[in-house]
C-alpha cells in the first residue's frame, strides 16, 4: 500500500491552520496530526502550507486552448491536454469543463468544437492521460434556435454532470448596460453600429422565439436525469426566484448585490468570479466578486477563463488573517464539493481522497501572492 508523509507543514483543515503532519495510505488521508516534528521518509515542507486539492465547476480554459489565436484550431487531444497540464499545476485536482452549448452568433469556434472537445475529454479520461480528475460542465445558451439538438448527444454522456442555463440576450443580465455589450462584441466580431444594431435586434427576437422552451426543454431533461443544474449572470431577485424554482444547487457570477443577496435567501450557493475578484472589477461593468465578499455573499470562487486566479483570489479573501484563510480555502474545496456532490474530497480529515497542494510565500512577490509547489491527486504526484 503506497504511504506518502508530509511534516512541518501549516495545514488549513476546515477549521484552522495547523502546524502539523499528515499521513496518506492508498491514496486516503489516514491520519492528520498536529505534531510537526519531521517523521522517518516524511516530506520535510519547511513550513509551507498544506491545503486540498482546489475543485473547479466553471472554466472556458479548454475552449481558450482550442483556438489560441484567431484562425487556428488546434487539435482536439492536444488542447485537452494543454488544458490539463495548466490545470493541475495552478493546484487545481478536480476540474469542470465548460462548453457552451449554443452560442450568440453562427459559425463560432465554440460550436465548430463542441464535439471535438467533448470526445477529446471523454479519451483523456479512459486513457489515463489526464493528471486532474475531470468532468463536463454543459454551458445552455436558452436563446440558440438549435440547443435542444445541439445538446440531445450530452444527455447521457457519462462525463456530464453539472448543466448551467445561459441567456446573453442584450439589455438584461450580463449586458444590462447596453455601451458595455456593443464594447464586448464590437470589439469581439468587428460590427459596424448599424452591423451592432441589427445584431442586437435579432438577439432579443431569438430570445422571444426559443428561450422559455428551451429552459424549460433542459430543466427537465437535467431533472430526469439528476443533474445539477447552475443560473448565469442573475441580475434581480426575479431571477433568482426563477433558479430556485427548477432546483438551480449554483448561482454563478450574480450581476448585482441583490441577486447575490436573494439566491443566499434561497440557500443557493453563490459563485464569485478569481479573476474579478484578483482585478477588483467585473469587465462587464457588474459588482465586484470582492464587493460580494464583503457582505458576505461569495460562497464558492470559479477561475472563469484563467486558471492561476483561483488560488489567487483565495488567499487575497483571506488577506493574509489566518484565521479567514479556512474559510477562503473552503471557497475552493471544500463546498464546491458540496455543491457538486461530492463527498469524498474538498478537505484534508481522514477517510477522505488524498489531493493535496503545497503552497509557498515568497518575499520575490507581492505580498501574501500563493505559489504552488506541488500537487498530489488521490496520494499520486501530479505536479
Amino acid at each position: 500500500m503506497t504511504e506518502l508523509v508530509i511534516s512541518n507543514a501549516r495545514i488549513v483543515t476546515r477549521d484552522a491552520v495547523i502546524h502539523g503532519a499528515v499521513q496518506v495510505r492508498g491514496g486516503v488521508i489516514a491520519d492528520v496530526s498536529d505534531v510537526p516534528a519531521l517523521l522517518p521518509g516524511a516530506i520535510d515542507f519547511d513550513g509551507d502550507y498544506l491545503l486540498p486539492g482546489l475543485i473547479e465547476l466553471h472554466t472556458d480554459n479548454l475552449e481558450r486552448h482550442a483556438n489560441p489565436r484567431p484562425g487556428v484550431r488546434w487539435p482536439a487531444a492536444a488542447t485537452a491536454i494543454a488544458h490539463d497540464v495548466q490545470i493541475a499545476g495552478a493546484g487545481i485536482t478536480t476540474v469542470f469543463d465548460a462548453l457552451a452549448v449554443g452560442d450568440v452568433i453562427e459559425g463560432s469556434s465554440r460550436l465548430a468544437t463542441l464535439t471535438a472537445l467533448t470526445e477529446a475529454v471523454q479519451a483523456m479520461h479512459d486513457a489515463g492521460a489526464f493528471k486532474a480528475e475531470h468532468w463536463l460542465h454543459m454551458r445552455c445558451e436558452v436563446s440558440y434556435h438549435s440547443l435542444p439538438t445541439l445538446f440531445e448527444p450530452f444527455i447521457d454522456h457519462p462525463r456530464v454532470r453539472l448543466v448551467s442555463l445561459m441567456d446573453h440576450t442584450p439589455g438584461q443580465r450580463q449586458f444590462a448596460q447596453l455601451d458595455k455589450y456593443n464594447q464586448y462584441y464590437q470589439g469581439k466580431y468587428g460590427f459596424d453600429d448599424e452591423g451592432m444594431r441589427r445584431f442586437i435586434e435579432n438577439k432579443r427576437a431569438d430570445q422571444v422565439r426559443y428561450s422559455a422552451r428551451h429552459r424549460a426543454h433542459v430543466i427537465e431533461i437535467c431533472r430526469r436525469r439528476g443533474l445539477k443544474l447552475a443560473s448565469h449572470d442573475d441580475a434581480t431577485p426575479a431571477h433568482i426566484e426563477e433558479a430556485a424554482s427548477c432546483g438551480s444547487v449554483v448561482a454563478e457570477f450574480p450581476t448585482t448585490l441583490e441577486a447575490a443577496r436573494a439566491a443566499r435567501a434561497h440557500s443557493i450557493k453563490v459563485m464569485g468570479g478569481a479573476p474579478n475578484f484578483v482585478r477588483g472589477s467585473s469587465h462587464s461593468g457588474n459588482v465586484s466578486a470582492r464587493e460580494l465578499a464583503e457582505h458576505g455573499v461569495v460562497d464558492i470562487l470559479s477561475s472563469d477563463y484563467v486558471p492561476s486566479s483561483l488560488l489567487h483570489a483565495a488567499f487575497l479573501m483571506a488577506d493574509g488573517d489566518h484565521d479567514k484563510l479556512p474559510a477562503a480555502i473552503a471557497a475552493v474545496s471544500a463546498t464546491p464539493a458540496a455543491a457538486i456532490g461530492f463527498d469524498d474530497r474538498g478537505a484534508i480529515m481522514p477517510g477522505l481522497r488524498a489531493d493535496l497542494v503545497r503552497v509557498t510565500q515568497t518575499p520575490a512577490l507581492p505580498p501574501g501572492f500563493p505559489v504552488v509547489r506541488a500537487v498530489w491527486r488521490g496520494g499520486e504526484r501530479i505536479a
